[in-house]
């Protein structure tokens, strides 16, 4: 099993490769869609929107205490549940740490063989975006 530096997503990353039943992990996807706090409208914006996704999806880092904290919201439920696996996953790191990321996880996950190209593409580029978003907050 491939190790990401973070034990709240390698954890996630583990339940979704244990399951051989694409039903199961896409189960798993909205449920974490479903525990995501909502977003402020403040962070509704160009600035954190992903590009290159086929739904509207926005992500904000904020920086605590040497520590990142994200919110994000997206208007489709799948991509959502994407969304909310990498916010949960990349909580509470250091900006180093989420920099550092190897997305090679995201094939661990064995998501992409249900995915669209599209949505898998989505899940990247948000992936990118964050880890942007924390290299600007490095200090």
């Amino acid at each position: 099993m491939i190790s990401t530096g973070s034990p709240n997503l390698d954890r996630m990353v583990e339940r979704l490769a244990a399951s051989s039943d694409p039903k199961r992990r896409y189960e798993y996807v909205l449920w974490l869609a479903k525990k995501l706090q909502p977003l402020p409208d403040e962070f509704r914006h160009e600035a954190f929107m992903v590009k290159g996704c086929v739904s509207q999806v926005f992500v904000a880092g904020q920086l605590l205490e040497g520590k990142l904290h994200w919110l994000g919201d997206s208007d489709a439920a799948i991509t959502k549940g994407l969304l909310a696996l990498l916010i949960e996953g990349l909580e509470g790191l250091t900006p180093e740490q989420v920099a550092a990321i190897d997305p090679s996880f995201i094939a661990a996950t064995g998501l992409q063989a249900s995915l669209t190209p599209s949505r898998s593409n989505g899940f990247l580029n948000i992936l990118k975006l964050m880890q942007s978003q924390a290299r600007g907050l490095q200090g």
